[in-house]
């Protein structure tokens, strides 16, 4: 017998290391070809590593959470046949735009002279790795988050029962057969890893780096919230609903028609700032695994109707963890509706130049020509690099929006 090293593939666009996120195998497990080993994470793709050989694994090269090189020892494997003729580190061949896609099994090449070494398959993923965890375990989504909550682990539970599909009532069953009180514990201790890591090492970047400044205005939106229920009305069944998002999404783009400046993205190994003439708006979307920030793309080109539609499609696909990994913003859009609180101080969503906020509606006197009316409020609390734009052109560019918005049939039926 010979034993096999299972090595940290090259993933390409220069990255050096990568996060073991979590293990399908154990020590001492016999592995199958083409059975799905481990799950590492870039700062731009989920990868699931397959084995191209069959052997049992005698040893693990990290733990959930290490950072490994690329090229390091992933696992060892006793080899049950001959050895394979080749033994490389393998690599990912394709470009960044394949890792958008569910990719096939990379086949080595073959001559009559030489028999390369199959390469591990790599299947780039956007689920998460509570998902990938589970994946074999049919459950609904309140079924995993009560077993999460009770420290009950589904796969193991499924075991023992003998059956893939897991309703409340067998987490009831165990429960019940608890004979002694669960123990309770004053600290839990959750691992930062995966894309919970990345979106925090992201936000310190951005933090750390960027000289933020916030700018926060009162918009009167009493207008614009009764031609947004007057829509509706009319066209709500044939057209879709309509959120305040598409409006504020075309207010954005109309503002940035006359400051392009606020559409940028700092190139900083080239240090230049890159301005953009497509308006491509993130959309801050909160779920269960964190934030997300989908791409509204080429939003300037899309009707209020349009944009409700994907605003939509990318809010459902965030959740479900199938949107795209490589779309690119230029600005981005954070709202968290009635929770948005009165003030807010955003953090910008590296390499762009600002973010605009979106506080909650509040209906409060305000004075108008010298009269107290009542009148739908809400702030825009929004943050700049300061680096790039200044105060001046900022406040002009929030002026632009708040004045697009308070005069909606005016500008943005456009």
């Amino acid at each position: 017998m010979s034993n096999y090293s299972i090595k940290i593939p090259d993933i390409g666009e220069g990255i050096t290391e990568v996060e073991l996120v979590e293990w399908f195998v154990a020590v001492g497990e016999t592995v199958q070809e083409d059975q799905q080993v481990a799950s590492v994470m870039t700062e731009k793709v989920s990868v699931e590593i397959t084995s191209p050989v069959s052997g049992q694994v005698i040893s693990l090269g990290g733990q959930a959470g290490d950072v490994l090189a690329v090229g390091a020892d992933l696992i060892q494997l006793e080899l049950n046949g001959a050895s394979p003729a080749v033994d490389e580190t393998p690599t990912l061949e394709s470009e960044s735009s394949a890792l958008l896609s569910k990719s096939s099994t990379t086949q080595p090449e073959t001559s009559a002279q030489t028999v390369a070494e199959p390469t591990p398959s790599l299947m780039p993923v956007v689920t998460t790795p509570q998902q990938r965890l589970l994946q074999k375990v049919q459950a609904s989504p309140a079924v995993r988050k009560r077993a999460a909550e009770l420290s009950i682990d589904l796969q193991q539970l499924a075991q023992q029962l003998g059956k893939t599909q897991l309703h409340h009532a067998d987490v009831d069953q165990v429960l019940q057969q608890s004979a002694a009180p669960r123990a309770t514990k004053s600290v839990k201790s959750i691992p930062i890893i995966g894309l919970r890591r990345q979106i925090a090492k992201k936000m310190q970047e951005s933090s750390q780096n960027i000289p933020h400044f916030s700018y926060v205005e009162a918009v009167d939106v009493t207008a614009l919230e009764q031609w947004r229920h007057q829509l509706n009305a009319q066209w709500g069944q044939s057209r879709g609903h309509l959120t305040l998002l598409p409006f504020l999404v075309r207010a954005l783009c109309l503002a940035i028609e006359k400051h392009p400046a606020i559409n940028s993205r700092y190139n900083a190994e080239d240090n230049a700032l890159e301005q953009y003439q497509d308006v491509h708006v993130a959309i801050a979307t909160q779920t269960e695994q964190g934030l997300m920030v989908p791409v509204l793309e080429s939003a300037q080109q899309l009707s209020l109707w349009q944009m409700a539609v994907q605003i939509q499609i990318l809010a459902e696909q965030a959740r479900q963890g199938t949107g795209s990994l490589s779309a690119q913003s230029t600005l981005t859009l954070s709202s968290l509706g009635p929770l948005g609180g009165i003030v807010a101080t955003p953090i910008i969503n590296a390499p762009e130049v600002a973010i605009v906020g979106v506080n909650r509606q509040v209906q409060q006197p305000v004075v108008i020509d010298g009269d107290i009316q009542i009148r739908t409020m809400m702030n825009l609390s929004s943050s700049f690099d300061h680096r790039f734009v200044d105060g001046l052109h900022a406040a002009e560019f929030i002026q632009e929006v708040r004045r697009i918005l308070e005069s909606p049939q005016l500008y943005l039926i456009q």
